[in-house]
């Protein structure tokens, strides 16, 4: 009986230690798999931030895309409207410069008509008489003649002398039918006292200018549409009126050669048509 319960105190005892053993085994092995599902956990949750990193990438990432295909878009339409209007542009340039040039040839073209005019008046005229001054004013053709070579002093009356000059004048106007010619009388500062027909030297100037017109007119064949009676009095001065001698330069009759106005702004308009054929 005692052995029995030796016997049986001895597998008791080893059956208690072999189940012990296991349970630490597997305790071990638990501790392990928690250790590693633990792990994986972190990994996994790791995995999910990333991947919620990497859409929101993306997604801003086609955002961006759309915006730069939309903004092409936009480009494309914008270069294309540019591309128009520069081309718009340049053709209004090209216009321009056309106009220009055909302003400058209509402009050249008077140019050598005025210069035609100076020089067949200084052949007809002669440059030898310091009291007889032809030149180009403003683009104009002027012919200023002496008060000494006109008139006597405090007259209107045109002297034959003078008569003489204003046919030579007369010759070159008309050989220029499309020219204007305007006759202006200017006297110096000293107040005009006359017989009461005329007031002063305004109506010395205008009855002057009118005058040598008449003469222009009646005796030398000068068609009167062709003229222009203008009296400057004493306002526009060559000189200073300080002396008799300046007082006789600014005692003068100014003939202005000019071309039609109408007929000038014709002849560019003539040379604009040009340009649209």
């Amino acid at each position: 009986m005692r052995k029995i319960v030796i016997a049986l105190s001895v597998l008791a005892l080893l059956t208690s230690c072999v189940s012990k053993k296991k349970y630490t085994d597997l305790e071990a092995r638990n501790k392990e798999t928690q250790d590693l599902l633990n792990s994986a956990t972190v990994k996994l949750n790791s995995c999910l931030e990333e991947k919620a990193g990497l859409s929101a990438t993306v997604a801003g990432l086609k955002e961006h895309n759309q915006t730069l295909i939309n903004t092409s878009k936009d480009m494309t339409v914008l270069t294309t409207k540019g591309a128009e209007n520069i081309e718009k542009a340049l053709e209004s340039i090209k216009e321009k410069d056309l106009k220009i040039s055909r302003m400058q040839d209509a402009l050249t073209k008077k140019d050598s008509v005025t210069l035609a005019v100076v020089t067949s008046l200084k052949s007809a005229v002669g440059i030898s008489d310091p009291d007889i001054e032809i030149n180009v004013e403003k683009g104009v053709v002027f012919i200023s003649i002496a008060d000494k070579l006109l008139f006597k002093t405090g007259s209107y009356d045109v002297t034959d002398k003078a008569k003489a000059v204003l046919a030579k004048v007369a010759k070159v106007v008309n050989d220029k039918p499309d020219f204007e010619c305007m006759v202006e009388g200017h006297t110096d500062s000293v107040p005009y006292l006359g017989n009461g027909v005329l007031l002063d030297n305004w109506d010395l100037s205008v009855k002057r200018s009118t005058s040598i017109i008449r003469v222009l007119t009646n005796q030398l064949g000068v068609k009167p549409e062709q003229l222009i009676a203008a009296g400057r009095s004493s306002y526009v001065p060559l000189v200073a009126n300080d002396s008799a001698e300046n007082r006789a330069r600014n005692r003068r009759t100014r003939i202005v050669v000019l071309p039609k106005i109408d007929q000038f702004y014709e002849m560019i308009e003539k040379e604009m048509k040009k340009q649209k054929q």
